[in-house]
């Protein structure tokens, strides 16, 4: 059995040093002169099958950042496909570049070949700055692709049922913090209107939820208010608010030092990744503040739901069946933390740990 780890985001580390602390099999960087790629892909585990996770695309200030960020992002991804009984391990990658001006076909080409060198070990998606399109690309160079356009045989973008996943596994939390899953004149914050994030707000909408939103994106927030009524705040405000539950959806350890004494909620349900920014301090601190908190890989699973099922033929209704049971699980995490005195980020990672270690046995009779 691999032993749990709880890792905070560090600053400086050596490489190995970082993947051996995360647990890693595998880490590959990948550089191509010609077309300015600088990419890294994280294979964390691979005992229930092979690595799937999205690419990433972002400005890192530094390659250290980039580096931490695929680590913690992939370690996730398998806690996500194990807590949510996928045959998948879990992989990551990240791009250092500018979505809205580095992307080119060549490019993604290029990223596409060195996907298709680890032979199958590592698919790639959809994460934060790709899309649809771009797996297009990344198509013509590997088969290990998913998230492909519907008229391609894929499943188009994942966004809707990440966040119908997030909105079950919300109203499970609600549940447990208010005795009912009704979100009707619940005042929520959400920080973070992309495309996961919006598709939430609607859900949120439709239950009669009084929602306040911030995002960088200022243009977006006033189209989601004229079609809403939801309220803007600001980037920093948003800490602040008297609400019911905070629905972190966008970039990750918003949960931290500086915020976590801020916060007035009693449930804590949102889609970003890794939004503790660090496990062993603000896991607890949670539970000591009274505030329930649903882990993030247990219930943003769904997109991870969306694009497995493309590995077998695409079926959209099976998928949304998968992801609704996203709320039982979420009720079952918040008894096992309960039953053994513990956090919830931690319970959930136990019971993912549990079942990769039960099927590492079945499997070692090969």
């Amino acid at each position: 059995m691999v032993e749990i780890k709880e890792v905070p985001v560090k600053k400086e580390s050596s490489v190995f040093g970082q993947v051996s602390e995360f647990q890693h099999e595998q880490v590959v960087f990948c550089h191509d002169h010609e077309t300015g790629l600088k990419a890294i892909i994280g294979i964390h585990n691979t005992v229930l099958g092979p690595a799937l996770g999205g690419t990433r695309m972002w400005s890192y200030a530094t390659e250290a950042e980039a580096l931490n960020d695929v680590l913690r992002l992939s370690r996730g991804m398998t806690y996500k496909a194990a807590i949510s009984g996928l045959n998948l391990g879990g992989g990551k990658a990240v791009i250092i570049a500018d979505s809205k001006k580095d992307k080119s076909e060549a490019l993604w080409r290029k990223f596409g070949r060195f996907v298709e060198n680890l032979n199958g070990k590592y698919i790639t998606a959809e994460d934060v700055g790709t899309t649809s399109k771009d797996m297009e690309y990344i198509k013509m160079e590997t088969d290990y692709v998913t998230g492909l356009p519907e008229t391609m045989g894929g499943s188009g973008d994942p966004s809707p049922v990440t966040a119908y996943g997030t909105y079950v596994g919300m109203k499970a939390a609600a549940k447990r913090a208010f005795g009912s899953d009704s979100l009707a004149g619940k005042k929520i914050s959400v920080q973070g209107t992309g495309h996961v994030g919006g598709y939430l707000i609607d859900h949120l909408v439709k239950e009669g939820a009084q929602l306040f939103i911030t995002d960088i994106d200022q243009e977006r927030l006033k189209d989601i208010n004229a079609k809403t009524g939801a309220t803007i705040v600001g980037l920093d405000e948003i800490y602040d608010l008297d609400v019911d539950i905070y629905s972190p959806c966008a970039l990750g350890a918003t949960i931290n030092d500086n915020t976590l004494s801020r916060l007035k909620c009693q449930v804590i349900a949102g889609c970003a990744n890794n939004q503790l920014k660090d496990e062993t301090v603000h896991g607890p601190a949670l539970v000591e503040r009274g505030i329930v908190y649903a882990p993030d890989f247990l219930i943003n699973a769904g997109g991870l739901i969306n694009v497995y099922s493309e590995l077998n033929g695409y079926n959209r209704t099976a998928a949304y069946d998968q992801t609704e049971k996203i709320y039982d699980y979420t009720l079952n995490i918040f008894d096992l933390a309960e039953r053994e005195g513990i956090y919830t980020q931690l319970a959930a990672m136990k019971a993912a740990e549990k079942r990769i270690s039960d099927i590492g046995k079945v499997k070692s009779t090969y």
